[in-house]
């Protein structure tokens, strides 16, 4: 199928259905479109103020201070120190982490055991904060107890598992 008529297809699949069911396609078009935006209102907030504080901690060098600080116990794990901003980015921001990964990726030789480790990062992590500002704003959800902690243990074990994956897999490069 080409990727051409995909899309005319889907829609036309939908349009299809609806006349079949019976189901006025305008008013479930704009009732769908009226409850997201009730949700992007209230995330919005929650996104400003990660984007805001993210932009503060790069823009401050608080990033690579905080680097300078883990690194020694990061190598003793096995962890390259490169990497560190990354780890230490990607539960805040994907987007932020996508950026400082491009720039690790045309500072590093390919193929290396820091840009290997990177990209299972990448992969194997989540943006912790993002996420829950997302759908604990959409859902109206004001604390989360342990889902945060739980989370950000989850992204400690995949910066850790990281190193343990590419040397299994991959080796030192």
């Amino acid at each position: 199928m080409s990727a051409d008529i995909i899309v005319p297809a889907v829609i036309s699949f939908i349009a299809g259905y609806a006349l079949i069911k019976k189901t006025d396609i305008f008013t479930a078009f704009t009732e769908g479109a009226k409850e997201g935006l009730r949700s992007a209102a209230a995330i919005l907030p929650a996104l400003c103020f990660l984007m805001t504080a993210i932009g503060m901690i790069r823009q401050s060098g608080a990033l690579d201070m905080l680097t300078e600080f883990i690194a020694p116990f990061a190598e003793k794990l096995g962890f390259p120190p490169e990497v560190i901003p990354l780890a230490v980015m990607r539960p805040f921001s994907g987007s932020g982490a996508l950026g400082y990964y491009e720039e690790l990726c045309q500072s590093l030789e390919p193929g290396s055991f820091a840009e290997r480790v990177a990209s299972v990062l990448m992969g194997g992590s989540e943006t912790t904060f993002y996420t829950v500002a997302v759908y604990y704003g959409a859902i109206g959800i004001k604390n989360g107890r342990n889902t945060v902690p739980a989370a950000l243990a989850a992204d400690f074990a995949a910066a850790i598992l990281s190193v343990f994956a590419v040397n299994l897999f991959m080796g030192r490069g």
